[in-house]
C-alpha cells in the first residue's frame, strides 16, 4: 500500500513540475502592425514611444518599415494600445514609394495610442490635437480634422488615403487627404533642422510646428487642391512665420501650453465659408492665419 501511495505521489509531483515549467516561461509578445506613409515609406524607423519624447530610447520596441510602408512591432502584452507609435523618416535612406526616391530631409510622424494601423501626417495631427486638449476624444479630433479638410463624414481620417485615392466611392476625397498630407510633410521636412537634432528631437518645437500647421489646415488644403505648390504666396508666408517662431523658441525650454493652437472646435463653419461659388477658408479658425 505504501509503495502504491509513493508511486502515485511521484506521478503527481512530476505532473506538477511539468505544469509549472509550461506556465513559467516568458510571456508571448503581442504584435502591433500597420503602415507608415506620406506616400508609403520604406526604411523608416518605427518605435513605441513609451516616455512620450518622440525619440527612440533603449528598451523601447523598434523596427524598420518594409515594402508598402508595412511594419510589425513585438511588444509586451501590457503595453499594447497603451503608448503612441512614432515614425522617424530618415533623410537619404527612407524611400517614399510615390516617386521611388530617398527623402531629402527627415521628419517625424506619430499616431495616438491604439490607432496605429496607418501612421501619416493626418494621424500625427490627430495625436497632437488630443495631447493639447486632454478632453478631446479620437472621434472629436477626427471630426475636427475632417472639417478642416472640408470632407464628408464618411471619410476615415485615420484611413489609408494612398489606397483610397485610387479606387472607391470616396476616391476624390482621399485624393484631397493625400495632396494635403504631401504639403504637410513638406512643411515638416523644411523645419527639420530646427526641430530634429541627430537622433533627438525638440519636443516643444515639434509641437509648436504642428500647432502652426493645425491653425492653417484649411489654407493648406485649399492651396493643395488648387494645384498651388509650396512657393505660393500664402505658403511662403506660412513657412517664413513658422521658421521665425521656431527660431525664437529656447532649445530645451520648459513646459508650454499649446492649447491655443489646438482649440476644441469641430464645426465645419469654424473653418470654411461658401463664397464666390466655392468653399473658401474662413470662419473662426479658417479665416487666414496665413
Amino acid at each position: 500500500m505504501l509503495k502504491r501511495f509513493l508511486a502515485v505521489a511521484a506521478v503527481l509531483a512530476v505532473g506538477s513540475i511539468a505544469g509549472c515549467g509550461g506556465s513559467g516561461g516568458s510571456t508571448p509578445a503581442a504584435t502591433v502592425s500597420g503602415t507608415v506613409a506620406d506616400g508609403y515609406l520604406v526604411g523608416a524607423q518605427v518605435f513605441m514611444d513609451k516616455n512620450g519624447n518622440y525619440q527612440w530610447d533603449e528598451g523601447e520596441p523598434k523596427t524598420v518599415s518594409g515594402p508598402h510602408g508595412y511594419y510589425t512591432l513585438s511588444v509586451a502584452p501590457a503595453d499594447e494600445g497603451k503608448y503612441p507609435i512614432v515614425v522617424r523618416v530618415m533623410a537619404g535612406s527612407t524611400v517614399d514609394e510615390d516617386d521611388g526616391k530617398p527623402v531629402q530631409s527627415g521628419y517625424v510622424l506619430s499616431a495616438p495610442s491604439g490607432s496605429t494601423g496607418f501612421i501619416s501626417p493626418m494621424s500625427s495631427l490627430i495625436r497632437e490635437k488630443m495631447a493639447a486638449n486632454p478632453g478631446m476624444t479620437t472621434t472629436d479630433a477626427m471630426v475636427q480634422l475632417r472639417n478642416q479638410l472640408n470632407l464628408p463624414a464618411e471619410v476615415n481620417m485615420l484611413g489609408d488615403y494612398v489606397a483610397g485615392s485610387g479606387v472607391g466611392q470616396h476616391q476624390v476625397h482621399y485624393q484631397t487627404m493625400r495632396e494635403t498630407a504631401r504639403q504637410m510633410t513638406s512643411l515638416m521636412a523644411e523645419q527639420a533642422p530646427l526641430v530634429m537634432n541627430g537622433a533627438g528631437i525638440n519636443r516643444g518645437r515639434y509641437r509648436a510646428m504642428m500647432g502652426e500647421i493645425n491653425l492653417n489646415m484649411s489654407q493648406i488644403t485649399d492651396n493643395a487642391m488648387n494645384g498651388s505648390g509650396m512657393d505660393s504666396a500664402p505658403m511662403t508666408a506660412m513657412r517664413d512665420r513658422m521658421r521665425t517662431m521656431l527660431q525664437g523658441m529656447q532649445v530645451g525650454g520648459g513646459f508650454t501650453n499649446y492649447s491655443g493652437m489646438f482649440r476644441n472646435m469641430t464645426s465645419h463653419s469654424a473653418f470654411w465659408n461658401y463664397t464666390g461659388s466655392r468653399w473658401r477658408p474662413g470662419g473662426m479658425m479658417g479665416s487666414g492665419m496665413m
